[in-house]
């Protein structure tokens, strides 16, 4: 296919999945993964804090993945991700999108993503089409409510680690890869007794393996199936945490 064939369609999709998502706040009241959620701009509870992250779609600049995907997703499709530096208080070590809290300053979620976006890979975000938000999801562990906020990159520019401190890495993952069954695993947290299990990804980079789990996982995994573009892949396979 050509390199760039199907662009125009997954952000079709996207912007679509940001208009259902916005209906779905005034009726059914469910987000993406299937999340009770408030609507955009609500008040957060006492004691949580605000937070955005900026899940940003484009095409890669170098060689496509080498799956080819079931749905109609080019193989060039990729979404911006980083890992948190490992000694990090919360999440280290985590793959991300990147984001953070919102700050009084901003001017809401999506200035906020924005902004976050800029500190942390030195995006230019003048080359940024924003698509619009999709309902806060609450992030328990943090006490966080995070408002994702799609967008698409329409201008690609380079990025790269701004803050040794803050990140260990930024890349650009191929969405194919993410779609790839060879790639999803069952992440399987113990800790004080309790189990956590969720979904987690596999990203292979040359500069080295990276498993995306936790909330970004959620999130990417409810996304791609509200899109239709999940495959069938093993559920009993099963990747047990540190």
């Amino acid at each position: 296919m050509p390199r760039d064939a199907s662009s125009p369609a997954a952000r079709d999709q996207l912007r679509a999945l940001v208009a259902r998502a916005a209906r779905s706040v005034t009726g059914a009241g469910s987000g993406v993964a299937g999340t009770p959620v408030g609507s955009a701009g609500a008040a957060t509870p006492p004691g949580t804090r605000a937070a955005a992250v900026l899940v940003l779609f484009g095409v890669l600049d170098g060689a496509p993945s080498a799956h080819a995907p079931e749905a109609a997703v080019s193989r060039d499709l990729d979404v911006l991700l980083l890992a948190r530096a490992a000694t990090l208080r919360s999440h280290p070590g985590q793959v991300a999108l990147p984001g953070g809290r919102i700050d009084p300053s901003d001017a809401g979620p999506v200035a906020a993503a924005l902004r976050e976006a800029r500190e942390e890979t030195g995006l230019d975000i003048a080359g940024v089409e924003v698509l619009g938000q999709l309902p806060a999801l609450p992030l328990e562990y943090s006490r966080h409510l995070v408002t994702p906020v799609l967008a698409w990159w329409r201008r690609p520019s380079p990025v790269r680690v701004v803050d040794v401190a803050e990140s260990a890495a930024v890349f650009r993952a191929p969405v194919a890869d993410l779609l790839s069954p060879a790639n999803r695993v069952v992440t399987v947290l113990s800790r004080d007794g309790q189990e956590w299990r969720g979904p987690g990804f596999v990203v292979h980079d040359p500069a080295g393996d990276h498993l995306v789990w936790g909330f970004t996982a959620m999130l990417l995994d409810g996304v791609f199936d509200e899109l239709g573009w999940t495959e069938d892949w093993d559920r009993t396979r099963e990747l047990p945490l540190p």
